[in-house]
Order: structure tokens, then C-alpha cells, then sequence
């Protein structure tokens, strides 16, 4: 007999995200898909509500400064690595643009320093709706649907004159020098749930509650899966555990590019160190939403384990952080652009609302404590010159951006 859930603290916990209910007798579900992402019936392909009309809202609607600040952190890993000749701008789930926009624009802005450098941008994106919201932002809606062989299916030129192409998969965008940015992106992906029992480690699974037909419900597997024999590490010490393997997978694939082609690769999210244990919750209209109830009208989040995107690396690449939110946009030089935006701005109405996009990055009670920001670089990035090395032409590395203080302790 299946063990349900009761407590309502365990309730509260997750699982697998794509709940496809069958009549009579049927199985706990634990799947490998997210409401949040699963097409057609998902929650980014019909509803997608980011924005403050929508379910949630993230740091760039809140504020330029935010993706002004991670421009400016590829640029510089653009000069710290050497100017290379060209680079690929690579976002994952860009909502609506509106980070794109924000680096494109200071890309523009330094123009005269990335005049001998070709960029493009690659957004990975599956949902239609959005990426229409993408392209006409971006674009001015000029964006020309691609042929069914092609690896892109859609492409056109932003407004500042990148060309800019979408793909449903990051295995479809081109090898090559590459930036990557994943912000807000992992916590959307399905994860599975694992709670310690006295009879040893049980996965929570979805059932149809047989009281309400309805209605769904949380419960215990009688045994040990599949899952639970892969993803649930001797060394565990927590009771409870979510574990993403897809943000494995993706951060493996980034991380053999990153070592074959060279780049970067920036995670922006809410997470932990592998600290947490019940994270799962649903938000609708800026709430708390139960994740059970209509399944595919939430937007569904799990903080991200970055000791878990840590290990897949898989010390293909170097690892910094994860560093809180505020620490990296303050070693950023957020507080010097705050001032800037301040005093070219003359009406009350912009400074309230810079005052107040600063404090909700900022604030720890906030976002500035609860985003952390996650970084994959190559291993030469960060190796020190031998000091026995008595070559000239070896000058020290430059510091990681956002990340100096990090190293330095």
C-alpha cells in the first residue's frame, strides 16, 4: 500500500512536474518533464505570466541595471581572455528579451571597443509565445521563420544590428566561442524529490487521491526506485533531497563546450550549496500557489543545487561560487551606476523607481540574499603565473568581475 503524505510541511514538498492523471488504478506519477516547460500543455507555452501582470517577475524587469552589469561582465571576460575575434551571446530561457536587450544595449554603447570582434546571439527557447515576445522586442517583430532542416527556427537583426537566432535545444546552437547565460532558468526544470523514512530512502511520487478523485496528492513509494538508486549519494546527511538531472545534463554540455571552444558560462538563480531540502512551490498572480492544484496555470520552482551543478562540471571547467546576488552586483559597481542613472534623471517618479529597483536586488530580505550568482570558466582563466616563471611576457591574470572578493578570501 502506498504511504501518503499528510504532514502538511511534506505537502508542501515536490517531485516530477508533468502530472498526466489517468482513470482507475493508476500508478504514483514522478515524470521526467515539468508543467513549466512541457509543450503543448505547459505552463511557458500557454501562460508564461512573467512581469508584474504576470504570476512572477525577475531582476531585469525590475531594473537596466541588472543586465547592464551582466553585460558589462562578459565584456570583460571578452578583454580578460584576449579579445577574441567573435563570440556567441548564448541565452537559456529568456523570458521576455528583456535581459538581451539590456547587454545588447551596452554592447552597443561600447561599440568602439567590440568593433574588430563579430557577436551574435543564440537564444534557446521552446516556447512560441515567447519567443514572438522576444523577436518583436528585440527586433521590431523582423525576424524570418527558418527552414525545418535548419538547426535555427527563426532568425533576424536586433535593433542595434546583431544577428540574433532562436533554437529549441542547446545542442542545436553553433560550436564556437561562446557566452552563456542561464538566469532564472534552472529552478523552472523538473526535479525529483527524495525524503529519508525509517525504512530507508523513499522517492515522492504524484497519486490521484481516492477520497477525491479530483484532486492530487503527494506519496511515498513503497521501495526504492530507479531514481533513488542513482541520484541519493551515500555521504547524504539531509532527510530531504531534490535532485535536477537535467540541469546536470545541460551543465555537462556546457561545460565540454566551455572546454573545447572557449567562453563562459554566468547561472543566475535562486539556490543553495546543497543546504536545502524542501524547496518546491507554485506562484501565481506574484502568490504562493499549491503545485497540485490546476496543474499547468502555476509558474513551478525548486531552488537550485549549485554543489550538484558543481560536481557535473565534472572539473571540465573551473567553478566560482555561488555568491549572493548583492555581493557580486556590488563588486559589479552597482552603487556607482545607481548614481550615475540618479543625477540624469530629473523627475521624481524615475528616481523612485531606480531607488526601489535597487532595493529589491539589493536588499538581503529581498533578492539580494535569496539570488546567487554561479560561474564555469576555463581552467587557465584562473591559474596564477608560476612565481619561479621569471618571463616577462607572463602578466598576472585579471580578476574574475563580481567574483574579485570571492577569490581573494
Amino acid at each position: 500500500m502506498r504511504e501518503a503524505l499528510t504532514n502538511p510541511g511534506q505537502v508542501r514538498a515536490g517531485t516530477g512536474r508533468r502530472l498526466r492523471a489517468s482513470s482507475g488504478g493508476a500508478a504514483p506519477l514522478t515524470a521526467p518533464r515539468p508543467l513549466s516547460v512541457s509543450p503543448p500543455q505547459g505552463y511557458y507555452t500557454r501562460r508564461g505570466g512573467i512581469g508584474e501582470s504576470g504570476d512572477f517577475i525577475t531582476s531585469p524587469e525590475i531594473t537596466q541595471v541588472f543586465g547592464e552589469l551582466i553585460g558589462i561582465w562578459f565584456v570583460s571576460e571578452w578583454i580578460a581572455m584576449g579579445k577574441p575575434k567573435a563570440f556567441q551571446l548564448v541565452e537559456l530561457g529568456p523570458g521576455r528579451g528583456t535581459l538581451t536587450d539590456d547587454m545588447l544595449r551596452v554592447f552597443n554603447q561600447l561599440a568602439s571597443l567590440l568593433r574588430k570582434c563579430a557577436v551574435s546571439v543564440h537564444l534557446v527557447e521552446v516556447s512560441p509565445k515567447l519567443s514572438e515576445i522576444q523577436a518583436l522586442g528585440l527586433t521590431g517583430g523582423k525576424v524570418q521563420p527558418n527552414p525545418e532542416d535548419s538547426s535555427a527556427y527563426m532568425k533576424g537583426i536586433s535593433k542595434t544590428g546583431i544577428p540574433i537566432s532562436w533554437y529549441r535545444d542547446i545542442q542545436d546552437v553553433p560550436p564556437g566561442y561562446s557566452f552563456y547565460l542561464a538566469h532564472e532558468f534552472f529552478d523552472a526544470l523538473p526535479i525529483h524529490k527524495f525524503q529519508k523514512t525509517e525504512k530507508g530512502w523513499r522517492e515522492v511520487l504524484v497519486d490521484i487521491d481516492p477520497e477525491v478523485p479530483d484532486q492530487l496528492r503527494f506519496v511515498l513509494s513503497p521501495s526504492r526506485t530507479p531514481a533513488t538508486e542513482t541520484f541519493i549519494q551515500p555521504e547524504e546527511t539531509r532527510d530531504h533531497v531534490e535532485v535536477c538531472p537535467e540541469a546536470g545534463v545541460i551543465i555537462q554540455r556546457l561545460a565540454s563546450r566551455i572546454e573545447e571552444d572557449g567562453g563562459a558560462a554566468l547561472v543566475a538563480d535562486y539556490g543553495h550549496d546543497g543546504t536545502k531540502t524542501d524547496t518546491f512551490r507554485g506562484f501565481r498572480d506574484h502568490k504562493l500557489h499549491d503545485v497540485l492544484k490546476a496543474p499547468g496555470t502555476a509558474d513551478l520552482t525548486a531552488d537550485v543545487d549549485f554543489s550538484y551543478l558543481r560536481k557535473m562540471a565534472q572539473g571540465r571547467t573551473a567553478t566560482l561560487g555561488p555568491i549572493k546576488q548583492r555581493e557580486f552586483l556590488k563588486n559589479m559597481g552597482i552603487d556607482v551606476r545607481l548614481q550615475v542613472l540618479l543625477q540624469n534623471s530629473r523627475d521624481t517618479a524615475t528616481h523612485k523607481q531606480l531607488l526601489h529597483g535597487y532595493d529589491m536586488l539589493m536588499n538581503p530580505k529581498k533578492m539580494g540574499d535569496c539570488f546567487n550568482i554561479f560561474a564555469l570558466l576555463p581552467h587557465h582563466r584562473l591559474i596564477r603565473p608560476d612565481k619561479n616563471h621569471k618571463s616577462e611576457s607572463k602578466s598576472p591574470l585579471p580578476p574574475v568581475a563580481g567574483f574579485s572578493e570571492l577569490l581573494m578570501k
